[in-house]
């Protein structure tokens, strides 16, 4: 297995739903993990920055289970064990997308050993990304930068226009909310004016995206499945509210508890800090990237 080389690989963090986008919009951003890889004789983790002290340090670490599983897949070749080194900048278990970060990053370096030399086959990868995840609004943009649609029902991505003016502040809480949690409060069914409503301010929020910014307020009102999650994180539905009262475009980020506010870059200057929360300023990023060290 020495002849399978060390790969490098950087993957963004993500916000998904992005307000009225439930489980279709993403957007990734320039806050990203950083991941070595390589063949060992026995596995090996070593992990800094966020959850550092939390994640599994052999087989079961996501990045390396992801890998081992998409290589038999693939038919390519299981190296005995495998040594991880990785720079964690993603909150952990906050709705920035760490964990559809790991699988990609475990899925671009089963292709990249599996089949060297070929483009990823991206059909391939979202297939398995929402195997392992369940979804694929982390997965998408996290794979392909930018601002993505997951096309409902399949596992096809359409990358969505843009505008450069877009930006986003994100408001970090210290207490972490599983997906699973946010989740199971979701009810079965909504009622017909709320997904009339949404599915209205999800367009608008597409256009708003692409070169409206100043339509970013109105577009991103949600009633599909913040309201039902703000009892599991009520210090962050209270900076949403007063955000958007003071008119800024304030969302959940994912399944949360971090908040995000959309809009330009001069609009965000003015954002001000909020106890308990850390604050990071982002701009859209491009997806992630496999080469080997030193390239």
């Amino acid at each position: 297995m020495s002849e399978l080389p060390p790969l490098e690989l950087r993957v963004p963090a993500t916000s998904a739903n992005l307000g009225p986008g439930f489980d279709s919009l993403g957007l990734a951003w320039d806050l990203c993990d950083r991941v070595r890889v390589r063949v060992a004789r026995e596995y090996a983790v070593e992990v800094t920055g966020e959850g550092a002290g939390d994640v599994p340090r052999g087989p079961d670490h996501l990045i390396i289970a992801t890998l081992l599983g998409a290589l038999r897949d693939l038919g390519g070749p299981v190296p005995p064990a495998v040594a991880l080194e990785a720079e964690n900048a993603i909150p952990h278990a906050r709705g920035l997308g760490s964990s559809a970060a790991a699988v990609v990053a475990g899925l671009l370096a089963a292709w990249t050993w599996a089949r060297p030399g070929r483009p990823v086959d991206e059909r391939w990868l979202l297939r398995r990304a929402r195997a392992v995840e369940g979804h694929l609004d982390n997965a998408a943009p996290a794979l392909l930068g930018g601002l993505t649609l997951v096309v409902p029902g399949e596992d096809r991505v359409l990358r969505l226009p843009l505008d450069p003016r877009v930006a986003g502040a994100a408001f970090v809480p210290g207490d972490a909310l599983a997906t699973r949690a946010a989740r199971g409060v979701l009810p079965p069914t909504v009622p017909h004016t709320d997904a009339a409503e949404n599915a209205g301010a999800a367009g608008l929020l597409v256009h708003a995206l692409a070169g409206a910014p100043e339509e970013l307020l109105a577009a991103t009102r949600d009633r599909l499945h913040q309201p039902y999650r703000a009892p599991l994180m009520p210090a962050s539905a209270a900076l949403v509210e007063r955000l958007r009262d003071a008119g800024a475009a304030a969302v959940v980020s994912g399944a949360g508890p971090t908040v995000v506010v959309l809009g330009t870059a001069a609009e965000l200057a003015g954002i001000a800090p909020a106890t308990g929360f850390r604050v990071r300023r982002l701009r859209p990023g491009p997806g992630a990237s496999v080469g080997t060290p030193g390239d």
